[in-house]
């Protein structure tokens, strides 16, 4: 069962900041130097001044709570005294290029260890992230950045008729063209109704598995009974019409032997059959293929191919440990036959990148190898949520980068205090 409650959020004060585009930006996962300078030539009160904090020749985690105190003494944050839910749309125009508009619920959510009917994950993760995003609660005493969650149950139609007619608290559109629309919700009957609708729920974790066991580590830490037993999630509904989930490709780099080139492609004729073989432009999208193992393949020497597992019967002999869902997932037999067969990568190596980048369209995966960034592009297929949920059922996770969720749920839309 989870337990979804309101929560008294610190959030800015758009008096202060003027708008909340200038002063929210994406997870900081995905954020590099670049980017984290143009969000804070927007505004220097931008999130990413706390949530990916730098601080030259000091303590990055003690910059970001000296700043937190400073802007809510300035006026910066504001600190509700009253609870609230937070109703979150999101309009966007998808890597397919189909718009959609996807639903949230802001809350807090009681952290829980992972098991069926309760939260469960469905991807592998690093120890390096979560020490970091450990250190920087520790610092803040806040959830800073929401966990993006599947629910079983739908909480939408609970706050969708206190928001209907009502213009929105804020409306942020980021630089991927996303039109997010927020509304603050302080009614207590949404609130139990909200929280009576999910209380049955189960909650899968689509994206941010590393906060969520931080929060977890956390809440061990501090130890008792309190606000630090819970964690800030944006809820949406499986069976939400804006849900989709899009694929993650993989690059191949540092290929430069030809020996190991010769090898990929011994192993990749000896695992797989060519579907289609396309040069120039053909597609090497496997998106309309059925079956177990199809891939699209781009080589460094101009070879364009759709590939299909050539046995799949042998599925069972080469994931004796894993489901029927695990079985079939594109990235698991890439991982499985290509990375460790064919190129003996291990999976330390896969989670930490060595040989290993990733593109999220075609056209960049195609731009990486025609540029000598990348040897060789495999092209996956989207991993149907049914198969992601099947997986999590089974108490398995995937390979990382197995889904790709979009949009991104912005931080800086509300904080959870931890204390």
């Amino acid at each position: 069962m989870a337990e979804v409650r309101s929560f008294p959020a610190l959030h800015y004060d758009l008096n202060a900041v003027g708008n909340l585009t200038d002063v929210v930006a994406p997870p900081y996962d995905v954020i590099d130097g670049a980017e984290r300078a143009s969000l804070l030539a927007r505004s220097p009160f931008n999130v990413v001044e706390i949530d990916l904090p730098e601080s030259p020749g000091g303590d990055r985690y003690e910059h970001a709570a000296g700043t937190m105190e400073e802007w809510i003494l300035s006026g910066i944050l504001h600190q509700d005294r009253d609870p609230s839910v937070w109703a979150l749309t999101q309009e966007y125009i998808g890597p397919d290029g189909s718009m959609r508009i996807r639903n949230a619920v802001l809350a807090r959510v009681r952290v829980e260890d992972y098991g069926p009917g309760r939260i469960r994950p469905h991807e592998r993760t690093q120890p390096g992230p979560k020490q970091d995003r450990l250190d920087l609660t520790h610092a803040t005493r806040f959830n800073l950045s929401p966990i993006f969650s599947l629910t079983t149950r739908d909480a939408w139609p609970a706050v969708a008729p206190a928001i209907a007619g009502e213009d929105p608290w804020a409306e942020v559109l980021d630089g991927e063209g996303t039109l997010n629309r927020i509304w603050r919700i302080s009614d207590p009957e949404v609130h139990r109704a909200v929280s009576q609708e999910l209380d049955e729920a189960e909650l899968l974790i689509a994206d941010g598995h590393h906060r969520y066991e931080t929060a977890r580590v956390y809440r061990d830490q501090v130890g008792g009974e309190g606000a630090h037993c819970y964690t800030l999630m944006a809820l949406t509904a499986l069976d939400d019409p804006g849900l989709t989930v899009f694929p993650t490709h993989r690059l191949l780099t540092g290929l430069d032997d030809p020996d190991l080139v010769d090898r990929l492609n011994r192993g990749i004729e000896g695992a797989f059959e060519t579907v289609g073989e396309n040069e120039g432009r053909g597609d090497v999208d496997p998106a309309g293929l059925e079956g177990a193992g199809c891939l699209g393949l781009i080589l460094a020497d101009g070879t364009r191919r759709l590939l299909r597992l050539r046995d799949p019967d042998s599925l069972g002999a080469l994931f004796p440990d894993h489901s029927p869902a695990y079985r079939e997932l594109d990235a698991a037999i890439l991982e499985k036959v290509v990375l460790d067969g064919v190129l003996g990568m291990s999976e330390a190596d896969v989670e930490a990148k060595r040989g290993l980048a990733y593109a999220k369209t075609v056209e960049d995966a195609t731009s990486a190898v025609g540029s000598g960034a990348a040897q060789a592009a495999f092209i996956l297929r989207p991993t149907p949520i049914q198969q992601v949920r099947a997986v999590a059922d089974a108490g398995e996770t995937m390979p990382p980068k197995s889904t790709y969720f979009f949009p991104k749920i912005p931080t800086g839309i509300a904080f959870n205090p931890l204390s």
